[in-house]
C-alpha cells in the first residue's frame, strides 16, 4: 500500500507539473509507454543544426544549441534503449560542426547568456573544452551501435585523446566531473588503457569528501543514491549497505507532499524548477524501483 501511494503521488505530480518528456518517461518505466512515445517527445528539443536547447537542460533556456542538452538527449535514449537514427544523426552532425580544434566540447557557449539561465551556466570564450559533457558525450556515441563509423572520423579521434590527455593531467574535481570520467572509461574500447584510470577514479570515490554518506545534508550535495542510482553503478563499490539502506529510506521520505521530489539548487525560476522537479521525480521512483523499494 505505502509503495502504491508513493507512486500514485508522484503521478499526480506529474502529471500536474511535469512536462511531456518526462511524462512520457514515466509511462514508459511504469505504466507500459512506448519508448517511441518518449523518443517522439523528445524531438520537440531538437534544432535544424541537429543539437538540443530549448530548455531541455531546464536551467539553459536558450532556444539555441548547446553540449549539455545534446548530452542529456543521448542520456535519454541511451534510458528508453532507443538510439534513434535521425536523432542520432543530427547529433553527429552538431558535434562535428561545434568540435574544437584540439578535440572536445565546451561547456557552454556565450548565447546562453542572452537568456534566462542558472547562474553557473556562463562564459567568456566558446573555444575550451571541458570533460563536463564531452567524457560521457564520447561514452554514450561509443556505447550506442548504429554509427560507428564515426569513431574514425577526425573531429571524434581528436576528442579521445583530448579526453585521454585531461586524464593524464588532472584528477577529477567533483561530482559534475566525475560522472564524465566514469561514463567514458566504462565505454571505451580501449579498456586495457581504461585500467589506468580506474585507479584514479577508486582513489579519489574513496576519499571522505567525494560521496556524502549522511542523508540529511542540506544545500548542493551529490549523496549516495546520486551516484549509485541502481544496484552495480560502478561507485556502489564504495558504498556499503547500510549507506544504500539509510539513503533510501530517507529518499521515501523526501518525497513532497504534492508528490514530487525537491532540487537542492536554486533554478532561474519556477518554470525551471517544475521542469527539474519532474525529472528528478522520474529518476527517483527509478532508483527506488531498482532497489525492490517500489
Amino acid at each position: 500500500m505505502v509503495k502504491q501511494r508513493i507512486l500514485e503521488k508522484a503521478k499526480t505530480f506529474l502529471y500536474t507539473n511535469g512536462r511531456l518528456l518526462d511524462r512520457r518517461r514515466f509511462e514508459y518505466h511504469f505504466e507500459g509507454g512506448s519508448k517511441e512515445a518518449v523518443i517522439a517527445a523528445l524531438r520537440a528539443y531538437q534544432n535544424r543544426d541537429g543539437g538540443f536547447g530549448n530548455a531541455l537542460e531546464p536551467d539553459i533556456r536558450c532556444p539555441q544549441s548547446q553540449p549539455v542538452p545534446t548530452e542529456m538527449a543521448l542520456a535519454v535514449m541511451d534510458e528508453v534503449g532507443c538510439f534513434d537514427p535521425d536523432l542520432l544523426d543530427g547529433i553527429i552532425a552538431y558535434l562535428r560542426s561545434i568540435a574544437l580544434p584540439g578535440g572536445g566540447f565546451p561547456l557552454i557557449f556565450r548565447s546562453a547568456r542572452e537568456y534566462p539561465h542558472a547562474p553557473w551556466w556562463e562564459s567568456d570564450r566558446d573555444d575550451q573544452a571541458s570533460i563536463n559533457p564531452t567524457g560521457t558525450i564520447i561514452g554514450l556515441l561509443y556505447k550506442q551501435n548504429i554509427r560507428t563509423a564515426i569513431y574514425a572520423e577526425e573531429w571524434f579521434t581528436a576528442t579521445t585523446a583530448y579526453i585521454w590527455r585531461y586524464f593524464e593531467q588532472e584528477r577529477p574535481q567533483g561530482y559534475h566531473d566525475g560522472i564524465h570520467w566514469i561514463t567514458f572509461l566504462q565505454h571505451t574500447p580501449e579498456q586495457a588503457r581504461a585500467a589506468k584510470y580506474w585507479r584514479t577514479v577508486d582513489e579519489w570515490l574513496q576519499l571522505p569528501e567525494t560521496i556524502e554518506r549522511n542523508p540529511q545534508a542540506d544545500g548542493y550535495t551529490h549523496k549516495v543514491l546520486d551516484w549509485a542510482p541502481i544496484p552495480g553503478s560502478y561507485p556502489s563499490r564504495h558504498i556499503s549497505s547500510a549507506d544504500v539502506h539509510n539513503h533510501l529510506q530517507a529518499l521515501i521520505g523526501q518525497q513532497g507532499e504534492d508528490g514530487g521530489w525537491p532540487i537542492n539548487w536554486l533554478p532561474p525560476g519556477p518554470g525551471a524548477e517544475a521542469e527539474w522537479r519532474g525529472w528528478i521525480t522520474v529518476e527517483r521512483l527509478k532508483t527506488l524501483r531498482a532497489y525492490g523499494m517500489l
